[in-house]
């Protein structure tokens, strides 16, 4: 894997544009501002003017990331069940919190490869068939690394859970920082698109 750099994430074809104003209205609804304050009121998470600043999408995918182990604690510990987002309202709650495509750096896709293997990706997820046992494999994924709103829809879903799994086998959860997050995900744009035929689709 070289240093190249590889198309800016934002530029998908298969990513509508976000309407902040749906992200607006679904902040209210699925009760986001019940933690996450206007400024000078209590919350238990961070304001909402913390949350919403300008900022690439995949910066605010990796910041969503980094969010979710505490959230989902302080959810479980109040009784309140994981809020449920798709794609399409991914798209809608990043364009509220001024999440913009143009503020991604192209990926670097050696950097990228430095991510998966500093952040311990591989030793539960395998790339190429190469790394740990969970499935399906990350090339198999191509449609979640087509927009930062699918990926982060996706990883909204499911990091929950690995964030548990990790707890239960003594592994520290990895953050994001900066540009880690585009580029690990340019890395794994990449891989889908050049995976060996016959990988079979994912199986969720």
């Amino acid at each position: 894997m070289t240093g190249a750099c590889a198309p800016a994430l934002g530029g998908s074809a298969f990513a509508a544009p976000g309407d902040a104003e749906a992200g607006r209205a679904l902040f209210a609804a699925k009760q986001c501002g019940r933690c996450h304050r206007p400024p000078g009121e209590p919350g238990i998470g961070p304001a909402l003017d913390v949350l919403r600043r300008p900022q690439g999408e995949m910066e605010l995918a990796g910041r969503l990331w980094n969010h979710v182990p505490a959230m989902a604690a302080s959810l479980a510990q109040d009784g309140f069940e994981w809020p449920r987002i798709g794609a399409g309202e991914m798209a809608d709650l990043m364009a509220y919190l001024l999440g913009d495509a143009a503020r991604d750096p192209a990926p670097d896709l050696f950097k990228g490869q430095v991510t998966l293997l500093r952040k311990g990706c591989l030793k539960c997820h395998s790339l190429r068939r190469e790394g740990g046992p969970v499935k399906p494999d990350l090339a198999e994924r191509r449609a979640d690394y087509e927009s930062a709103a699918a990926w982060a829809a996706t990883m909204w879903t499911h990091t929950p859970r690995m964030a548990a799994m990790a707890r239960q086998q003594g592994l520290s959860y990895p953050r994001f920082v900066g540009d880690e997050m585009a580029n690990l995900i340019g890395l794994l744009r990449s891989a889908s698109r050049t995976a060996p035929q016959g990988s079979g689709p994912a199986s969720r």
